[in-house]
């Protein structure tokens, strides 16, 4: 046993002659963050189709038990292939041990893809997941995609990446051939046709186009692809968004299904729709030869109104009616607008969303004092790093320190000499927080909440205003009229 070492002493809060370029630090290397398997949470819904084998230990089955919450009535389409002593001791074959899991997900499941999610614990004890994969895929004729999604490696939203990383690669280089229908046998498209009832129309919209259309509505532009995993409501509000412009998406990565992913060839044009997706903007560059638009995200109505202009400008369209559409949103939120302003914010780092998310809340009136980052690529998040940079500028605030892979108790340490209004944290630190009588604020929410396009503003605001708009309730209130205000909203 060794004895703890003293911690540093945490730096002095910023004051007002912060920094007024953009200042990054890396504090103790290590992730501090949610498990990057619970990407399955959200893309097992989004690939209708696929099915996701999660293999690790039992902790790992408890993590997605509790963090997941599926309905008792849903069987989703994800399982745990559980590691034993004899797994881990390599006294059993992992070739016929995944086998026989993957051949029974393909009697009870039959999906068009299985995706094999490593933890922890294959990284730990070197399995050769990525040797298996395609052996195995050939002898059961399913697609068998790899992802690594150990927390050793990757932080909290970074599991997707990996995900959609993999499955860049799976892109087809031609448009389907249409082929008629079988005669016999029994059509699955009619059981998806049977449980999509009531879906919106615009839904359809992903479906994989290889070159721009004469249509009088789309202007002549090479093909887009986007990347990045979102409701099928967002996908068609952006899609729309675009369409205002005369831009024409050629395919989402993912798609809504396995078989519709769409076809990527060598000079094709490629955006990103979050900012944890660089390893994806990787795959599509050098592996798939696309080009990358390097736009801000569509996050916030700035941020939304910077990613149609950079695309437009890329495709030489000058946008139309952007001033008027971001001054109607704006316009829109004042009443959430009223609560934020002058308020301070600290973001302690953990889906990666936080430089987006501190861009928008600056432009709604309120400071940053520091953005804890897990990961930070500079060259993915580029634009989005200036237009931070022009934000604060243009609102007459200084510029939040970036730290990247944040010391947890340095962190503290700062939050308690600085005393923000409000913390943007993981769970872990929420109550610890509260309790001395600090606001704070989910991380994760952001994660599973509709943040993009221009219509989902609000949605930000009403969680970032919520612990505000409670606190502010105790002490002008009582607690039965708090209730009633909770229940009413």
């Amino acid at each position: 046993m060794t004895v703890a070492k003293e911690r540093p002493a945490s730096q002095p809060a910023p004051d007002s002659a912060a920094p007024s370029a953009l200042n990054f630090e890396c504090e103790t290397g290590n992730y501090h963050t949610f498990c990057p398997i619970s990407c399955v949470a959200w893309l097992y819904q989004k690939i209708e189709d696929s099915f996701f084998l999660v293999i690790g230990t039992k902790t790992c089955g408890y993590f997605l038990q509790n963090a997941m919450g599926v309905m008792i009535f849903a069987e989703p389409r994800y399982a745990m292939a559980e590691l034993e002593e004899g797994d881990i001791s390599a006294q059993l074959n992992d070739y016929e041990e995944l086998k026989r899991l993957c051949l029974d997900i393909k009697r009870s499941r039959n999906p068009s893809v299985i995706v094999w999610i490593g933890t922890c614990t294959t990284e730990i004890i070197k399995m050769d997941m990525e040797g298996i994969a395609p052996k195995l895929e050939a002898e059961i004729g399913i697609p068998i995609v790899v992802a690594r999604a150990n927390g050793l490696d990757y932080a909290f939203t970074q599991g997707e990446d990996t995900v959609l990383a993999a499955m860049a690669m799976r892109c087809p280089t031609e448009p389907k051939k249409i082929t008629a229908a079988p005669e016999q046998g029994v059509d699955r498209g009619s059981f998806q046709k049977l449980f999509g009832l009531g879906r919106k129309e615009e839904a359809k919209t992903e479906a994989p186009i290889a070159v721009s259309t004469g249509s009088s509505e789309y202007k002549d532009h090479p093909p887009l692809i986007l990347f990045g995993s979102l409701p099928d409501s967002v996908v068609t509000q952006l899609n729309l968004e675009l369409k205002r412009q005369g831009i024409k998406v050629s395919g989402w990565l993912p798609s809504q299904h396995y078989t519709d992913l769409p076809v990527v060839q060598e000079g094709y044009y490629a955006a990103g729709i979050n900012p944890f997706l660089s390893r994806t903007a990787t795959a599509m560059m050098r592996r798939r030869k696309c080009k990358l638009i390097g736009a801000p995200f569509p996050i916030g109505p700035d941020g939304t109104r910077a990613w149609v202009e950079k695309i437009c400008s890329v495709f030489n369209i000058e946008p139309q009616g952007l001033d008027e559409r971001e001054a109607q949103i704006w316009a829109g939120l004042e009443d959430y607008l009223e609560i934020v302003r002058g308020k301070s914010v600290f973001f302690m780092g953990d889906n990666l969303l936080e430089v987006s998310l501190a861009r928008f809340l600056i432009r709604c009136g309120m400071t940053c004092q520091e953005i804890g980052i897990p990961y930070m690529d500079k060259r993915y998040q580029g634009a989005e790093l200036k237009l931070l940079e022009k934000t604060c500028n243009e609102m007459g605030v200084p510029i939040p320190r970036i730290v990247e892979k944040p010391d947890n108790y340095n962190q503290i340490q700062r939050i308690y000499e600085s005393k923000p209004d409000l913390v943007i944290t993981g769970m872990a630190h929420a109550n610890p927080l509260e309790a001395r009588g600090i606001s704070t604020k989910w991380s994760v929410e952001f994660t599973f909440a509709q943040l993009h396009g221009f219509g989902n503003a609000r949605d930000i605001l009403e969680l970032v205003t919520r612990p505000l708009r409670r606190n502010a309730a105790l002490d002008g209130m009582g607690w039965d009229k708090l209730v009633k205000e909770e229940v009413k909203a």
